[in-house]
């Protein structure tokens, strides 16, 4: 467990900044320290905001009060009104049946007006974060169909979804699931090697599940992939530092294979391998 002590270290310095001078205190016109605080005349004011911006920020009030009846119906009339967050928020939460009844194929619909919406937003954008995760949801449910729809399973088509986010948008669990594809030989020619740069790609962003699956076939080796046991190690450790959920445990169980099978000498290079990364992060 030696990267917990490396992470300490290495990222526990510079989270603190001076603590800001400014007291918070408002000084009133009367004062002798200036003009009073008002904004000259030719300053424009911020726009009102929109009553579909509003709809949306009520909305999310609303569920995080409690009030999930009242906070759905207001993220549906901005859903309504194209508004990207809350169609969304709408689909993630029928996919997970949080808050409201279950249903994928609300869910889908949902996805599916944020892709056609904003498939070429610019990316780096909020929508384009939007669009991105929507290609990913509509990825998942090509790749294993919706039961009683017209959504049938089609890999081929899960296969498009996820590699124009993760090219178009460079979306990291786009990059992750895309090479899945390519290791599993699902809608594409199995090709361990297109599968690692896109695992590469995605673990620089930090994917957790593309750091461990990169760092065991780097750790392993495998077809055209040249066996790299430090770097794989180093990579494993990441992903291990990163899986808290109750799906992670692949993650953790890969890891501690690894690091039992592993030299000392490969143990080390594995630690220089991590700080290196670490502190190329920070930069």
């Amino acid at each position: 467990m030696f990267v917990g002590a490396v992470l300490a270290l290495m990222l526990g310095a510079g989270l603190c900044g001076p603590a800001a001078a400014f007291d918070g205190n408002a000084q009133s016109s009367d004062d002798n320290y200036g003009p009073p605080l008002t904004p000259p005349a030719n300053v424009p004011l911020a726009p009102p905001m929109r009553p579909v911006d509003e709809a949306f920020r009520s909305g999310a009030q609303a569920l995080r009060s409690g009030q999930t009846a009242k906070g759905v119906d207001a993220l549906r009339y901005a859903a309504d009104q194209g508004h990207p967050a809350a169609q969304w928020k709408l689909g993630r939460m029928y996919a997970d049946g949080d808050g409201v009844k279950r249903d994928d194929i609300k869910a889908f619909e949902y996805f599916s007006k944020i892709a056609n919406m904003h498939a070429e937003d610019y990316p780096g954008t909020a929508q384009a974060r939007f669009a991105a995760s929507a290609f990913v949801a509509l990825g998942g449910y090509y790749l294993a169909g919706i039961p009683n729809s017209a959504v049938r399973r089609d890999p081929v088509r899960a296969r498009d979804m996820y590699f124009y986010a993760a090219s178009y948008f460079g979306d990291p669990d786009a990059q992750y699931r895309l090479a899945k594809l390519y290791l599993d030989g699902a809608g594409v020619k199995r090709d361990p090697r297109q599968a690692a740069r896109w695992l590469f790609l995605s673990s620089q962003k930090g994917q957790y599940e593309a750091q461990a699956q990169l760092g065991h076939m780097l750790f392993r080796g495998d077809d055209g992939i040249s066996r790299q046991p430090a770097r794989g190690l180093m990579w494993l450790t990441l992903a291990r530092d990163s899986a808290a959920g109750p799906g992670d445990k692949w993650v953790v169980d890969l890891y501690e294979d690894a690091f039992s099978d592993a030299t000392p000498d490969e143990r080390a290079a594995a630690l220089q391998y991590l700080e290196q990364w670490l502190k190329a992060a920070q930069r």
